[in-house]
């Protein structure tokens, strides 16, 4: 036992130290192989394309809005004379022909009512007992008991509210049903502030500051040709297209286009149906969808979104 402790122990360990020393001084300059040639890049971008199809469009607007109170306007005078009397005060509610001032008319002589033209809440008097009266002159200020709702866009959706209707739907959270809105129209301010407004029904129980949804029908199509929106440079009645006519090359070509709705857009002249168009205008980024390469086996190789070309 002495003898493999002190003798065979100690040899077997250098004889295993020195073929590990061995072969990591072979792996590391005398491989067994030539490097391999760079590998050339062989991958290519492929253009994603969609068919020409025939579907359903159906333009509509949902846009989140606010009730508020119509604006105050000013009750003028239709006579001149002197204030004889004054019947309400600052914020008194009013009805339809409730009589608001007494004016004595200079030129005949007599007394004039002046009468509250609708509904509402006296908001500012402009004038006293005893005070002379003008014709045109602002004697107070009424603010309707009317509300509508009003819904900000962003100015883009012009092209969309092309058309509009007269009138919309309008839902509020945890409020009456559905209601029809009347007189819809579109403005947009001096610093580009898009707005829709619609008047609610005088019957209709509403409160200023409620936040409701405003649906607007633009108009719906059946059975018409249909490209996405993406794959259209353009938008607003004509626009441009990429057409893969199975040449390896892509035809730039003109459409005329209908209503759309956000996603799909109505190809009116310019495609056929079963044509094959690229799904993204060159230069615009692909939404959510992946950039695929060919991978030169035979497959692909895809990258998240992102990506222009």
């Amino acid at each position: 036992m002495v003898v493999w402790r002190r003798w065979v122990f100690p040899i077997l360990l250098v004889l295993v130290m020195g073929i590990a020393a061995a072969a990591l001084v072979k792996i590391a300059f005398f491989p067994d192989t030539a490097p391999t040639a760079a590998a050339q890049p062989s991958a290519q971008i492929a253009d994603p394309v969609v068919p020409v199809e025939r579907s359903a469009v159906t333009n509509a607007l949902s846009l989140p809005g606010t009730i508020a109170r119509d604006a105050a306007y000013p009750v003028r005078s239709e006579v001149d004379g002197t204030v004889t009397a004054v019947h309400v005060g600052e914020g008194q509610a009013v009805t339809a022909g409730q009589k608001l001032f007494t004016i004595k008319q200079t030129d005949p002589v007599k007394s004039i009512d002046v009468l509250a033209p609708e509904a509402g809440e006296v908001t500012e008097i402009a004038v006293v007992k005893g005070q002379p009266a003008s014709i045109g002159g602002e004697l107070a200020s009424l603010t309707p008991a009317r509300f509508h709702v009003q819904a900000t866009v962003d100015p883009v959706q012009l092209y969309r509210l092309q058309g509009a209707p007269s009138e919309g739907s309008v839902t509020i959270q945890g409020g009456p049903a559905p209601f029809t809105c009347t007189g819809l129209k579109v403005s947009v301010a001096e610093d580009g502030t898009t707005t829709v407004t619609c008047a609610v029904p005088a019957d209709q129980v509403v409160f200023a500051g409620l936040q409701a949804q405003l649906d607007i029908d633009l108009g719906t199509v059946s059975d018409v040709l249909v490209v996405p929106t993406t794959a259209v440079k353009g938008g607003s009645g004509t626009g441009v297209v990429w057409v893969d006519a199975g040449t390896g090359e892509l035809e730039e070509r003109d459409v005329s286009l209908g209503v759309s709705d956000g996603a799909f857009v109505e190809v009116t002249a310019g495609l056929e149906e079963g044509e094959q168009v690229r799904q993204y205008v060159p230069g615009v980024l692909a939404g959510d969808d992946p950039v695929c390469y060919d991978d030169g086996m035979g497959g692909e190789y895809c990258e998240p979104a992102g990506w222009s070309w």
